[in-house]
């Protein structure tokens, strides 16, 4: 599988940003997908995971991110998106979406805090929130 991702940019505190991640090779509707970001300095994190084999009630979000930010699929295009609403300065990192490619019925959580067990990365885009 590879992965594309793309949408980021500098962005005012308030806006809004949506990422995009692009799939290819192998299609995203039974694995467990997610975004993560690394600031400088910083761990990778876990932002956003859903198991597309369980559906939306395996949608985790970190709680940094809770009620602002929104992760989709669209299956006829098989891509992934970010919506990213009302952003701070602290969201601010390198955004990467990931696929762990294999089926299970695990939340998105378990794998949203164990980056090391995903298979594929995109090659990150950099969101910066300054005003």
């Amino acid at each position: 599988v590879q992965l594309q991702a793309s949408g980021g940019g500098l962005v005012q505190p308030g806006g809004s940003l949506r990422l995009s991640c692009a799939a290819s090779g192998g299609t995203l509707d039974d694995y467990t997908i997610g975004w993560f970001r690394q600031a400088p300095g910083k761990e990778r994190e876990g932002v956003s995971c859903i198991n597309s084999a369980v559906g939306v009630r395996s949608t985790y979000y970190a709680d940094s991110v809770e009620d602002r930010f929104t992760i989709s699929r669209d299956s006829a295009k098989n891509t992934l998106y970010l919506q990213m609403n009302n952003v701070k300065p602290e969201d601010t990192g390198v955004y990467y979406c990931a696929v762990y490619a294999t089926r299970t019925q695990d939340s998105g959580l378990f794998y949203c805090v164990r980056p090391f067990m995903f298979d594929y990365w995109g090659q990150g885009t950099q969101v910066t929130v300054s005003s």
